[in-house]
């Protein structure tokens, strides 16, 4: 009996191990089960996977590999051309800017011009008010040359008085 005990214990320790049930009753296939020994469990055998398969497999997951990383560098091409796009846009409103003050200034400069040339005198004007000056410079010089001889006319008075009366006693 204790034979017959330690097999079913035994039995019981195999069943416990590989998660099976025997269901055996009868004592010789108790001890038949007890004196094979326990391997292990059977392990089913797992498909292999076929080279196509894995060809289908490995191209995906290269190629994934390969458009993730051209889409990495494709954005950063893209945000570097985007910050030089940015840069040239602001170097460019800088300098129309500057444009934009340089013809307010020159537009300035010919609204100032433009009003001198309506003020100033043409040619024109200029040679008519040369001939007035002329005609009145030859005016004042004959009016010079008239008052001379009016003086000379004076002097020469005064010398023929002094003479006359160098002469003559007075009493």
């Amino acid at each position: 009996m204790a034979s017959s005990l330690r097999c079913l214990a035994v039995s019981h320790k195999i069943a416990q191990r590989s998660g099976s049930r025997f269901l055996s009753t009868s004592q010789i296939l108790r001890n038949d089960v007890a004196a094979t020994p326990n391997v292990g469990a059977v392990q089913t055998q797992k498909r292999p996977i076929g080279g196509f398969r894995g060809g289908i497999i490995g191209f995906l997951f290269g190629f994934s590999l390969a458009s993730a990383f051209a889409a990495y560098h494709l954005l950063d091409e893209y945000k570097r051309a985007s910050a030089a796009l940015q840069a040239s846009v602001e170097e460019l409103q800088v300098s129309t800017e500057k444009v934009s003050a340089h013809v307010r200034r020159i537009e300035a400069v010919e609204k100032d011009l433009k009003a001198l040339a309506q003020s100033t005198a043409g040619k024109e004007d200029l040679s008519r008010v040369r001939a007035e000056l002329k005609k009145l410079y030859d005016g004042l010089h004959i009016e010079f040359l008239d008052l001379r001889s009016h003086v000379w006319g004076i002097q020469q008075d005064m010398h023929a008085i002094a003479k006359k009366e160098a002469t003559s006693v007075r009493i």
